[in-house]
């Protein structure tokens, strides 16, 4: 009935434009008849519209699936709710209408929340010679453009699109030249292609989500073996000094047992990985270095400089620790009469700056003081805290090597 009714509508149009034809040609009281050929182009006209009426009918049925007068109509509106912001929103409808066959002078006004645009069909520029027949688009010089009209709803956390497509000429001719199905077409084709980004737009997300939460546990793993090398390094090079003591000066091992005793209970409690505080590894540092004065004796030479306020700032576990004891290992402990070792701080409100320095040996051409525990320690700054961490090592001035760590204020990555 939709379809009769729409081709009764067709006819009735055109038998009332001839009427109002008819009519006025009275009013001008000519005494001829009316003109034959306005006869013959009316009703040639009549025929190509119900011939492009019933094209209309035909497309309509192959794009909707449906007969009804909200699929005959020449202009179609679609809302589509849309899960992002304004700005996002208008990007994904600026992309869709752009990708539009044929569509030309298209304008996005950001401030209006709209994008334009007009599918020319009857004057669409010729294909150049030699273009297959199953790529040309023959012109139709009845079919009118189309006008694209997309409007952005912003609203809380989500936006209304909403999709007008119509002829490019007044309301008028809907009733006299049917738009072939053009505008539901289009319609139809912009829904499809916005709801297609949107579902790819999340896929993305959602494997952008997995692989973020993979890094994150490899960089959990990757923390965990780095602190479980870390641990044992230190450990063992303790336990083999008190064990030389041991056998060279009992006196001296009993003191360095009881250093040992207070640096394990200070130092077996982060072996998690947990974060630390500068006093704490300031503490379990002081009591290595208290082992190794006993060692060492007078060939090394303590100076701390840390201020207490500095004391409290949160910072990764025996990383003081590597820097002390690589500044004892290659750069005093082979340097005739031993030298100092200087641990100083500086921190505000940006962050925290720690430096070790000895009067050693310095950088040596052989790479000494350069292995896996300063390896581990660039490793675990870049995991812990990415590129707001940095590790510096140079030479002292006038002899020997300076290392040091700047942190920030802020939580880091993984604490």
């Amino acid at each position: 009935m939709a379809s009769i009714r729409f081709l009764f509508r067709l006819v009735a149009a055109w038998v009332a434009a001839l009427c109002v034809a008819l009519v006025a040609w009275n009013a001008l009281d000519v005494s001829r008849d009316f003109p034959g050929i306005f006869i013959f182009i009316w009703f040639v006209g009549l025929v190509l519209a119900l011939g492009r009426g019933i094209s209309h009918l035909y497309r309509v049925r192959t794009f909707a699936g449906r007969i009804d007068p909200e699929t005959l109509a020449n202009r179609q509106r679609r809302r589509v709710e849309v899960p992002y912001g304004t700005d996002e929103t208008l990007d994904l409808v600026e992309q869709v209408v752009r990708a539009l066959p044929d569509i030309q002078d298209v304008a996005a006004a950001r401030g209006g929340l709209q994008v334009r645009g007009m599918v020319r069909h009857a004057f669409a520029e010729p294909q150049p010679p030699g273009t297959p027949l199953r790529k040309r688009r023959p012109k139709d010089p009845f079919q009118r453009n189309t006008r694209i009209n997309a409007s952005v709803l912003p609203g809380e956390g989500t936006c209304t699109v909403l999709f007008v497509c119509e002829p490019d000429s007044g309301a008028w001719m809907d009733w006299f030249n049917p738009d072939g199905g053009v505008s539901l077409e289009l319609a139809e084709t912009l829904v499809r292609a916005l709801t297609q980004r949107i579902n790819e737009r999340r896929t993305r997300e959602r494997a952008d989500a997995r692989q973020t939460a993979m890094e994150k546990e490899l960089t959990a793993a990757q923390l965990t073996l780095l602190q479980a090398q870390v641990e044992p390094h230190f450990l063992y090079n303790t336990l083999a000094s008190a064990q030389e003591l041991v056998r060279t000066d009992p006196a001296r091992a009993d003191k360095m047992l009881g250093h040992l005793i207070d640096y394990l209970r200070r130092s077996l409690p982060k072996t998690d990985g947990s974060l630390s505080t500068v006093g704490q590894e300031l503490e379990r540092s002081t009591a290595w270095l208290e082992i190794m004065q006993l060692r060492m004796g007078s060939r090394l030479v303590v100076h701390v400089d840390v201020p207490e306020v500095c004391k409290g700032y949160a910072m990764p576990s025996m990383m003081l620790q590597t820097l002390v004891e690589n500044a004892i290992k290659h750069g005093l402990e082979p340097k005739p009469g031993g030298g100092g070792v200087w641990i100083r701080a500086a921190c505000d409100t940006t962050g925290l700056s720690l430096t070790v320095a000895d009067d050693g040996l310095g950088l040596r051409s052989d790479g000494a003081g350069s292995g896996i525990g300063l390896k581990n320690l660039r490793e675990r700054l870049r995991l812990t805290y990415g590129n707001t961490a940095s590790f510096t090592i140079g030479n002292n001035f006038p002899d020997g090597v300076a290392a040091t760590i700047t942190l920030p204020v802020a939580e880091p990555a993984h604490a």
